[in-house]
């Protein structure tokens, strides 16, 4: 008997440890088995299937704006949700979305390179659209999610550390292994292999995702009161208070920078790698450096929280990655050995200074559902994890379509595939520094202005919101005791 009340808290839940972690890290390998594909998508229909750039980066312009504007839709959705589920609403739209993502991935590259032009572009809207709803309907729940396995700052650190781990695994995937599998000697693309690896990658994908959803406990109880007289959810009143949600916004502004930066920067880097260091495959290998900060770090995050705080511990990490691209834009970095290894190096100081961000970012928005609840007595985890998403679903179509756009302007021409000239591979050296520099600045803006849950000021919610939530579960045990 000692062992099982050990094994629980004073809730009557299982007790909170690796378990937890594992589980929600493995849901973000999940998503991550169809999201790594994402950066293939413009050289696959460029250089392999030979759709125009500029019209590519307007297709995926209209895509990423129809995905973003499909996010809040979900969210909203599963927050006026009210039916009982067996175990949890949220991870039931996870479950219905994983299963779609088994063969929707691999939906987004159909090789049929002899189609017409016209079909060429159907095929691709078609293929992302469907991609799309089904990683929308896994996707906001599960980042809901975070916010209700537990409730600790420490705790949701970890699991916040948990899905970046997941989240690296997943990327490695494409990162690293892709670009082993897909060019050729010449640096050339193999497109027809990507469409088989992208279902093989959607099985795993929905594996991960079953473990996820058979090994995930919902200790924090949102819905403490029981009222006739209880507002009905109103969307447009959630999105107003996420506007209003400071931190909301600091943690949306963040990886807005990034992905416009991050993506913006993607064809440029595998362009570079192309036809300035010549040597695409191993391009996958200098990508898992960006991965360096993350596991360094991981010992350390729950002490670091502890005791910096995360606002302060992220907002350092971005001064050092201002550093970094600084460096990486204005050093000698020459299409060479020594070129090379000096992007080695200032990719490896933007791990460092980027490691702590990786573990805690998503924890923020947990904070931030918080915050919603402290300062405006409401919680709506679907619309304001939704909205979230919906902006960093917007800088996902910006970025590439910016950079395809940009990169095209500085030369780049699809056809030639790995035979750029020189002045254009250089420029394109050029462009993946400015975009990664523009990127670690909005980001150090976000976490470092416009933020505001400091060490201090969140210990103050936490107690405020416990309180709260004691004294309403207290007023809900008179009611129906008969007490009232």
């Amino acid at each position: 008997m000692a062992t099982k009340t050990a094994a629980v808290d004073a809730k009557g839940y299982r007790k909170f440890g690796f378990r937890d972690v594992l589980a929600y890290g493995l849901g973000d390998f999940g998503c991550n088995m169809s999201f790594a594909l994402k950066g293939t998508l413009t050289i696959f229909w460029t250089q392999y299937m030979g759709i125009d750039s500029i019209l590519m980066a307007s297709l995926l312009l209209l895509v990423q704006v129809w995905d973003a504007i499909n996010d809040p839709v979900i969210g909203a959705m599963v927050d006026a949700d009210k039916r009982q589920y067996k175990r949890n609403k949220f991870l039931a739209y996870i479950w219905a979305g994983s299963v779609g993502l088994m063969v929707a991935g691999a939906l987004c590259f159909v090789p049929w390179t002899g189609a017409p032009y016209v079909v060429k572009c159907i095929l691709f809207v078609a293929g992302y659209i469907l991609w799309d709803a089904f990683y929308t309907v896994a996707n906001v729940p599960y980042g809901s999610m975070l916010s209700l396995i537990t409730a600790d700052p420490v705790e949701r650190a970890k699991l916040s550390t948990g899905r970046s781990v997941g989240s690296t695994v997943g990327s490695i995937s494409a990162s690293v292994i892709l670009p082993m599998l897909i060019y050729d000697a010449s640096n050339n693309l193999l497109g027809e292999r990507i469409f088989i690896i992208a279902l093989v990658m959607g099985i795993l994908g929905f594996i991960a995702f079953q473990f996820m959803i058979r090994n995930t406990v919902v200790r924090v109880d949102t819905q403490v009161t029981l009222k006739e007289d209880a507002p009905k959810f109103n969307p447009l009143k959630a999105t107003g208070h996420f506007l209003r949600n400071r931190a909301a916004v600091g943690a949306t502004l963040a990886p807005v920078g990034l992905f416009i930066g991050m993506y913006g920067a993607q064809t440029a880097l595998q362009i570079m790698f192309q036809s300035y260091f010549k040597n695409a495959r191993i391009s996958g290998i200098i990508g898992m450096l960006s991965y360096v900060g993350l596991f360094l770090f991981i010992p350390f995050v729950g002490k670091i929280v502890s005791k910096i705080g995360k606002k302060e511990a992220i907002t350092i990490g971005a001064c050092v990655s201002v550093l970094a691209y600084i460096l990486m834009f204005i050093l000698p970095i020459t299409p060479d050995g020594k070129g090379l290894a000096l992007f080695v190096v200032c990719q490896l100081l933007n791990a460092i200074g980027g490691g702590i961000g990786q573990c805690v970012s998503w924890s923020l928005m947990a904070d931030a559902m918080d915050y919603e609840e402290w300062k405006f007595g409401t919680r709506n985890e679907g619309t304001t994890y939704a909205l979230h998403s919906f902006f960093r679903k917007l800088a996902q179509g910006i970025g590439p379509s910016l950079g395809l756009m940009a990169a095209t302007w500085l030369g780049y021409n699809a056809a030639l595939g790995a035979n750029q000239t020189i002045e254009v591979a250089t420029n394109m050296r050029y462009l993946t520094a400015g975009a990664y520099l523009l990127s670690a600045v909005l980001q150090l803006i976000a976490y470092g202005v416009i933020y505001n849950l400091d060490k201090k000021t969140l210990a103050q919610m936490e107690k405020d919101l416990g309180k709260r939530r004691d004294d309403a579960k207290a007023d809900l045990s008179k009611i129906i005791g008969g007490e009232d």
